[in-house]
């Protein structure tokens, strides 16, 4: 990982969101839609949080989206 990746989901991308809304937006995922969870470095964001959770060179992200069906 060079020095402005981030990790999404165990995939280095380059950082090109400034917050958790802004990547959610960047990956066509709806900020106000259900069934969405974040986590930044192991720590869960709460949905209200996102707006002003600031991503930086380095951050791991998780996206979890709960699937219909099972």
């Amino acid at each position: 990982m060079d020095g402005s990746e981030i990790r999404v989901n165990g995939k280095n991308e380059a950082l090109a969101s400034a917050t958790v809304s802004e990547l959610l937006a960047d990956k066509g995922l709806e900020a106000e839609g259900r069934g969405v969870a974040v986590a930044v470095n192991g720590r869960i964001v709460p949905r209200v949080q996102w707006p002003q959770t600031r991503l930086v060179a380095g951050d791991a992200v998780e996206i979890v989206r709960a699937m219909k069906g099972g």
